[in-house]
């Protein structure tokens, strides 16, 4: 029977979780690399032994730490990450310029069938690559510099390049999205980019109708199977788009609140996606304290709140962008983990929630793993 491994990143440390293909009993391992702020850890699709994390703290900076054990052990790999070449200037939220600096990774993105490969989003939005598992990084720099990246702005969280997308079905198509530029799109292995933002909305907010970049893009989604179909959770507003990040409509109709940081998609049923909205920019918890899930199963056409064994009375809150993911078993499970400290467990695709743990740092990434 499978397995699945759940790899945790939060404000503390890394926590690794094991279960049978139940999901109804799970152990327990960590915190690794305790006290130390973890944005994100994930597993190699090629080598289900291979695990990448990228903790961080004020003291030693980033550290990028690679297992090769299925998180038994560590190895800190590699920490040489600078921007290549002029830094230049970006906007901030003034219209001042402000230098580029390099301050953490958000996300660790490895490739899905050499497990020496991997991408790394940065702050500020950069991003990287290494072919030698982890322990030489490169900037691709035809992001950073490309023309519109001076009037790039930071999001509350900073100018984080957060989601990163490889197409299985052309690996030279890489998708990304930054907090707040937008999602950014190459079609030759990171060589050259193209805003991918048409449809997009920030009425008040940008000086133009329809601007090129400039948007609060959250979480963007992808079902494998159907690489060209993304759906995205952004700041005020649920989106889909059929053709690959070309142009995007909302479908966030039928929710308490189209606000929130994550999304995700259903491993076997690339219509049927799970949100977990809050109440607003400002407060970041749940609306009316009660905590939902809401699943479409038509695209984001209409939608369900789940709520069987989450708390409904007051919970306040939050799951951040990575904090999200599922597992490709049958049924379907679904994971999300909460700044509160709870990582909860779904292994019939939403429709009923447990929380094997409770009381971890607050959550800030969540990755599930199928194991053989």
């Amino acid at each position: 029977m499978s397995r699945v491994r759940l790899l945790v990143g939060t404000r503390k440390g890394a926590f690794v979780l094991t279960s049978d293909g139940d999901r109804r009993e799970w152990e327990v391992e960590g915190p690794h690399f305790a006290g130390w702020e973890v944005y994100h850890i994930k597993g190699s699709p090629a080598d289900p032994q291979r695990i990448y994390a990228g903790p961080s703290g004020g003291w030693f900076g980033q550290v990028v730490q690679r297992s090769d054990d299925g998180g038994k052990t560590w190895e800190a790999v590699g920490n040489d990450f600078h921007y290549e070449g002029e830094a230049g200037t970006h906007l901030w939220y003034d219209g001042t310029p402000r230098p580029w600096k390099f301050t953490r990774l958000w996300h660790l993105e490895p490739s899905l069938d050499d497990p020496d490969s991997l991408y790394a989003g940065a702050e500020d939005a950069a991003l990287f690559r290494s072919t030698d598992g982890g322990k030489n990084w490169a900037e691709m720099t035809g992001l950073r510099t490309h023309s519109s990246a001076p009037t790039w702005q930071p999001g509350a969280g900073g100018l984080c390049l957060h989601t990163i997308i490889v197409n299985p079905n052309d690996r030279e198509r890489v998708t990304v999205a930054i907090s707040a530029a937008g999602v950014l799109r190459s079609d030759d292995a990171g060589e050259t980019w193209h805003p991918a933002n048409r449809g997009l909305h920030s009425e008040g907010t940008l000086p133009e109708d329809e601007p090129e970049v400039g948007f609060c893009v959250h979480h963007v989604a992808m079902n494998p199977s159907r690489p060209d179909v993304l759906f995205m959770q952004k700041h005020w507003d649920v989106m889909r788009s059929d053709d690959g990040g070309g142009s995007w409509q909302d479908v966030g109709d039928g929710l308490p609140s189209d606000f929130g940081f994550c999304i995700d998609v259903h491993a076997h049923e690339p219509d049927t996606i799970f949100v977990v909205p809050i109440k607003s920019d400002s407060e970041h918890y749940p609306p009316d304290g009660r905590l939902r899930v809401y699943r479409s199963r038509t695209g984001g056409h209409e939608w369900e709140p789940l709520t069987k064994g989450l708390p409904q009375k007051d919970c306040y809150v939050n799951v951040y962008r990575d904090a999200m993911s599922v597992d490709s078993l049958d049924p379907c499970g679904v994971y999300f983990g909460t700044t509160g400290g709870q990582v909860y467990v779904s292994a019939d695709g939403g429709d009923s929630w447990d929380a094997p743990v409770r009381d971890f740092p607050a959550v800030l990434s969540v990755e599930a793993q199928t194991l053989p």
